[in-house]
């Protein structure tokens, strides 16, 4: 009788992986606690047999459909290496197209006021401490589980940021902001896409706003108008079939400046207005 010895080398786990190249390497670099460099050319190096198994325990996860980001801990979003769990929605590139239209209205050197709504792993206004470390930030989220993900990425990157748990504004006090922002949750609650990708992994109550997905936009475009001083900003991640009618919205309460802003994928992403003043 034959006996098969599983191939626990670091090529023989990734051809064993039942998972795209790219994604086995991402899963086993951080078992290993290396570089792709290192994979490539220690390929044929066998793999002790506890990390062996936790490599093959992580590629069973990514199979089942678990997010990368969930099984490593990990996100890169706009530079920043950020720690990601199940409580926070995983960071994406999309995303990044938003922080890009508030660092334009936040010249370099400002010590202007900042409001995030719903900050989850606090990677906006992590992105925005990185790089206009003189603003004075504030960061909201209703989860606590959040807010715990968001404080420990903020105390990793060295980053001063005031983290207030509140149901949008319910929890701020009156003095007004220069900039508020969110991406807040703007999927319709029937949307098929709820079901495909990661979405299923990543906590529904980040997602999903009512039946036509706008009902926390509306609150926060209601709520911002008080919150923001003369002139402020307030930008709004919203999906990408929802940007007319957030305009309309915006207009509709008084804001000046209405525009909407496409993302790298050329899709309605982003809304932008200005308080009168």
């Amino acid at each position: 009788m034959t006996t098969v010895v599983a191939d626990t080398t670091i090529e023989g786990l990734l051809r064993g992986s039942g998972l795209p190249r790219p994604e086995a390497e991402i899963l086993l670099r951080r078992i290993l606690g290396t570089e792709r460099i290192h994979l490539i050319a220690h390929a044929e190096d066998s793999v002790d047999p506890p990390k062996a198994r936790a490599a093959k325990a992580c590629f069973a996860r990514r199979r089942s459909g678990e997010p990368v980001a969930y099984i490593t801990g990990r996100r890169e979003f706009y530079g920043l290496d950020l720690q990601v769990t199940s409580d926070v929605l995983i960071p994406r590139s999309e995303t990044e197209r938003l922080v890009d239209l508030a660092l334009e209205r936040l010249p370099p050197a400002s010590s202007a006021r900042v409001l995030e709504l719903g900050t989850g792993s606090g990677a906006i206004v992590l992105a925005f401490a990185a790089l206009r470390p003189g603003l004075r930030i504030v960061a909201t989220d209703i989860s606590e589980a959040a807010l715990a993900v968001a404080r420990r990425n903020a105390l990793e990157h060295g980053a001063r940021i005031d983290f207030v748990r509140s149901d949008w504004f319910a929890s701020i006090g009156p003095e007004p902001f220069d900039l508020i922002v969110s991406n807040p949750p703007y999927v319709a609650a029937g949307d098929p896409h709820l079901e495909q990708g990661d979405l299923p992994f990543e906590p529904r109550t980040a997602l999903v706003a009512g039946d036509d997905g706008l009902a926390c936009i509306r609150r926060i475009a209601a709520g911002a108008r008080d919150r923001l001083r003369p002139g402020g900003c307030l930008l709004l991640e919203h999906g990408y079939d929802q940007g007319e009618r957030c305009v309309a919205l915006l207009r509709g309460l008084g804001y000046s400046g209405v525009e909407d802003f496409r993302d790298l994928a050329g899709l309605p992403r982003v809304c932008t207005a200005a308080r009168p003043g």
